[in-house]
């Protein structure tokens, strides 16, 4: 047995994790209670006595609402405390141990203004990248492909693409040190075409390079990419760690927007029962990680996103927290510039339009294409 009356001077602040729990209704509660007990003491509940431990460190099950016969909403509070005030122990808390059970799905996260201490949030967010572009319309990007093309290739599309006075630039998630498309060779290359387009053609476009690479490189190369003069970086948080990504963008030295990409994230929420919803990943947990721009699928693309789920990543996005600036939204994923009126329709003017593939269709002169899609949505 553990000592369990010692006094641990909490200040009483809870946050609230709602899990949808898909089990049998008899199942729901002591499933819910194991929760409580998994995610903090990691303790047997009958050996712990009456105390501060039982009462304020194990989580607490607020209410169990049953949905059908096979759902049910958990919604559980835990101390600020356990988390350390730390990001990592943070995520941990929400979903450590029992992210390897089945039937257990974060939906909503509560969090009051003394835990919002462990994130910065976006350095620039929405406001923020809208105002080094001098735009009040959604933004446009695209992506340099395919994977295999040199340096040279590659800094001849960027030129391209902004020349058309496209906005945003970012290496496909696939490019990041091979061979034939080195690191340091391509970014620098990149970015200098970048500047020569936007010196030329009075365009502002931002070029940002994927630096997801091995963990002792990360931070060199974030550091050769603002060096090189880059608008920005993509980073895959699944890839490298969400909190690394976190270390990037509250970096004073690094100090550059950043886009985060879904690559190894998508096992989180394909599944209707288990993992994490799409507006707490894609939206409130990469906007706390310091995203300022959030990638993911849009529906009716080449993957299976609805358009609630997306909604639900926009509302993760934008809803109001305390001192932490909104994030734009960036869906992307086989989209087509036909599609532009349904897109504006669902996200409003604040988010980022992100087409690939698409731009290349139209004819060879990305140059025109980019022109074209501009026009579109300069009219908005």
């Amino acid at each position: 047995m553990v000592p369990g009356g010692q006094k641990l001077n909490l200040s009483g602040d809870r946050y609230t994790v709602d899990y949808l729990l898909t089990v049998d209704e008899k199942k729901a509660r002591p499933l819910a209670e194991h929760i409580c007990y998994e995610q903090t003491v990691e303790f047997p509940g009958d050996l712990i006595p009456d105390g501060e431990i039982k009462n304020q460190i194990v989580g607490r099950l607020e209410s169990l609402e049953r949905i059908d016969k096979k759902r049910s909403v958990a919604k559980i509070s835990f101390a600020v405390e356990i988390t350390g005030f730390e990001f990592t122990q943070f995520l941990n808390n929400l979903f450590g141990n029992i992210s390897i059970l089945p039937g257990i799905r974060i939906i909503n996260i509560d969090i009051p203004e003394s835990l919002l201490s462990i994130s910065k949030g976006p350095r620039f967010g929405k406001q923020g990248i809208t105002n080094i572009l001098g735009v009040n319309r959604p933004l446009i990007c695209s992506a340099l492909k395919p994977l295999g093309m040199s340096a040279e290739q590659l800094a001849e599309q960027a030129y391209q693409f902004a020349a058309g006075g496209i906005d945003l630039i970012k290496d496909d998630h696939g490019i990041c040190n091979q061979a034939f498309s080195p690191f340091k060779e391509r970014v620098v290359k990149c970015s200098e075409a970048v500047k020569k387009a936007n010196q030329k053609y009075g365009t502002k476009t931002l070029y940002l390079p994927n630096i997801s690479g091995p963990a002792k490189m990360i931070r060199d190369w974030a550091s050769i990419a603002k060096e090189s003069g880059v608008g920005g970086l993509l980073i895959s948080p699944g890839l490298i760690g969400i909190d690394t990504m976190k270390s990037i963008a509250e970096d004073d030295l690094i100090n550059l927007p950043i886009m985060a990409h879904p690559a190894f994230n998508g096992t989180y929420v394909v599944s209707e029962s288990n993992g994490i919803s799409h507006g707490v990943l894609y939206g409130l947990l990469m906007r706390l990680a310091g995203a300022d721009m959030t990638v993911f699928p849009n529906f009716g693309g080449r993957f299976s996103f609805s358009r609630d789920e997306c909604l639900d990543i926009a509302s993760g996005c934008r809803r109001p927290l305390q001192g932490i600036k909104p994030t734009l939204p960036a869906p992307g994923g086989g989209m087509t510039t036909d599609r532009l009126p349904e897109i504006i329709d669902t996200y409003g003017k604040d988010f980022v339009l992100l087409i690939g593939g698409g731009l290349h269709r139209h004819s060879d002169n990305i140059k025109r294409n980019t022109e074209n899609f501009r026009e579109m949505v300069d009219k908005i």
